[in-house]
């Protein structure tokens, strides 16, 4: 039993050499049945089995002799349908074991999954079966703890690549045409190689949990590329794979060694604020039907309607038992049997809301997130906002998280496109709290790419069927003249210059340092600030490059290789333009213009011109011996030093050192 006194063993299906015993916790059901198929087209089982319980709350269990790996299975719940107390068991509907190691893929489009017939609020359930459209859970060999040869890295030592695991190498000449889009092909030297010359250290790979798409998108002629839409937290998605028969699972954990063997660490974004069940409207795929109210917030004064706190119909309650066991041991089981070395958190505030929704700071699943011994080592990213009360939680999270930086990211980008007050407010969010407390980003999977943010002024999401009424309003981007593509080499060569400088800064600046996947290759979105939605070309990195997307390339090699040579340790101390250290510490109000020591021994000056008119620095005085440039965003001999004194053209960034004689 676990210290709570709660049977301590994780639900799912475990096979041993004499057959296979599951585990469900389904504590308000009246009765459970075990449905087992012989292949997954069959539309309905070959045999079903009663599970038992040996306590009123207790889990249920039974076993199958003679059966092993490979054999499909789902369930069947009992239990009252009673939408206005926010029970909505239903029998008809075939269930996915929410703790799933394996899932044959998604559900089929059908009527038949939403278990309310249409009317969630009708007295009966739908009794259409709707086995026929789901899919079945898959019974796997235990792949067993430990074993794993991890990097190990430290925060002040980590970059991370946020990556989709098909989108990145669908397009690579150099993966196998058989391997691209898939697990394996993320391993593939020729993507190894690539991350291990641009200098990052780990990669963080956008939601792997069995995922589906909504109705609505397939309606649409669309689908969820992203994945943020969760079906089997436990299990790989299956498309990622090159076969959805339990092949995943093994190509999954291939993967991460052979990552890991190249010295990158696995992290994985993972979505415990929702399912993809849907509102209340929604269909009864897993959780609905094992426990509505066990895994759901609901309306305390209309049971029959979902708590939205993530803006996609339904919020999963980690306040509750069921939904507390189930993010703990499924974050051990990534980590432990499936060797991933940490998470990002979608909508983290989630995880620490009371029962009655109000954010919690010293919640105890936040708290034992960082303290339990089956997790010691693995690195906790938050997303420190959802959509409930309070919702934006930046700065509040307990010892052991780290959080993503809204607040850098947006400096950055005001500093970059010219806005005054920016230099201060990038200064600030460069100092403060410890330098590897927070993960800083310039651009992620949301908004605009990195390419994107220095083209266009407004979002082009016409291809997302919604009027171009989604995605974010508040970019802060800048065209520099046209918007979208152009043939003019001025506003070209200022775009180039300008993504340089939101590179370089990404990589000098305190706090540990994420790049979205292409956009150290000049990756495109045509405008589009809302991508979620297309599995194409508009979202698969573009592998050819031109002389400037590889110009980009060589840059954000450099600059992070100066990261590295400079060490992150040390914050940076601001200077002023004639190179003394500031008084306040940080630059005023209306300043443009960036200038700070960095390193151990604060040799290396780093020098920013966030203005348009070009502008002359003092290097500080520190004894015999001459600067040397080490990085610069401009072309040529533009940026020039003389002595002690360097002059910046508009919108630039270079980077000295001081040798001594």
């Amino acid at each position: 039993m676990s210290a709570d006194g709660r049977d301590g063993r994780p639900g799912g299906a475990v096979a041993d050499e004499n057959g296979v015993e599951f585990t469900l916790h389904a504590p308000a059901a009246t009765t459970v049945e075990l449905c087992l198929f012989d292949d997954a087209e069959q539309p309905s089982e070959s045999r079903r089995l009663a599970l038992t319980r040996s306590a009123p709350s207790g889990p249920w269990r039974g076993r199958v002799d003679g059966a092993g790996p490979g054999l499909l299975y789902g369930y069947r719940v009992h239990g009252p349908y009673e939408p206005a107390r926010g029970h909505r068991f239903n029998p008809a509907k075939l269930l996915v074991d929410p703790c799933a190691r394996a899932v044959t893929g998604e559900p089929r489009p059908d009527p038949a999954t939403y278990g309310h017939g249409g009317d969630p609020d009708a007295a009966e359930p739908c009794e259409r079966d709707s086995a026929p459209a789901m899919p079945r859970s898959i019974v796997l060999a235990a792949a067993g703890g430990g074993g794993w040869s991890r990097p190990g890295l430290g925060w002040r030592e980590t970059v991370i690549y946020e990556c989709h695991v098909k989108g990145m190498t669908r397009r690579h000449p150099g993966v196998p045409p058989e391997l691209r889009g898939t697990y394996l092909g993320l391993a593939e030297p020729a993507v190894v190689d690539h991350l291990l010359a641009l200098g990052v250290t780990a990669v963080e790979l956008l939601p792997v949990q069995q995922f589906t798409s909504e109705p609505a998108l397939l309606d649409a002629g669309l689908v969820n590329y992203f994945g943020y839409n969760p079906l089997a937290l436990f299990a790989p998605h299956a498309a990622y794979a090159t076969a959805a028969d339990g092949r995943q699972v093994d190509e999954f954990r291939q993967m991460v060694r052979r990552l890991h063997a190249a010295g990158l660490e696995v992290l994985l974004d993972v979505v415990f604020n929702h399912t993809s069940e849907g509102d209340h409207a929604g269909r009864t795929l897993s959780w609905r039907g094992v426990d509505n109210r066990g895994y759901y917030r609901l309306d305390p004064d209309d049971p029959r309607r979902s708590l939205d706190y993530s803006g996609c119909g339904n919020s999963l309650d980690t306040s509750r038992p069921l939904g507390e066991r189930l993010v703990l041991d499924c974050l051990r089981y990534w980590f432990e049997e499936m060797g991933v070395d940490g998470f990002r958190f979608d909508l983290a505030a989630s995880l620490g809301r009371r029962p009655e929704g109000r954010f919690d700071a010293g919640w105890p699943l936040l708290l034992r997130l960082a303290d339990d011994p089956r997790l010691a080592g693995a690195k906790l990213i938050a997303e420190p906002w959802d959509l409930g009360p309070d919702g934006y939680q930046a700065g509040r999270f307990p010892p052991g998280w780290r959080e993503w930086s809204d607040r850098y990211r947006d400096a950055a980008r005001s500093f970059w496109r010219g806005d005054r007050g920016a230099a201060a407010e990038l200064a600030a969010e460069s100092r403060g709290r410890p330098p590897a407390a927070e993960v800083h980003y310039v651009c992620c999977h949301d908004g605009f790419t990195l390419a994107d943010l220095v083209s266009y002024e407004r979002k082009h999401n016409e291809a997302n069927l919604e009027s171009n009424h989604d995605g974010p309003r508040h970019n802060l981007s800048r065209n520099w003249g046209v918007e979208g593509p152009t043939s003019d080499p001025a506003v070209n060569a200022r775009r180039a210059q300008i993504q340089r400088g939101l590179l370089a800064t990404l990589a000098l600046t305190p706090g540990v340092p994420m790049l979205g996947h292409g956009d150290e290759l000049g990756r495109s979105q045509q405008g589009n600030n809302n991508a979620y939605c297309h599995d194409g070309e508009l979202t698969w990195v573009d592998w050819q490059l031109d002389e400037p997307r590889q110009d980009l390339l060589d840059f954000a090699r450099r600059a992070l290789a100066l990261r590295r040579r400079i060490g992150s340790a040390r914050p940076p101390v601001w200077l002023a333009a004639h190179g003394e250290p500031l008084p306040a510490g940080e630059p005023a109000a209306g300043d443009q213009q960036l200038a700070c020591r960095l390193g151990e021994a604060g040799d290396y000056v780093a020098l920013w011109n966030g203005g348009e008119e070009s502008s002359l620095f003092r290097l500080p005085s520190v004894g015999a011996g001459r600067w040397r440039r080490l990085l610069s965003t401009v072309s040529g001999d533009e940026a020039w030093l003389r002595g002690s004194a360097v002059r910046l053209p508009p919108c630039s960034l270079v980077v000295v050192r001081f040798t001594p004689r």
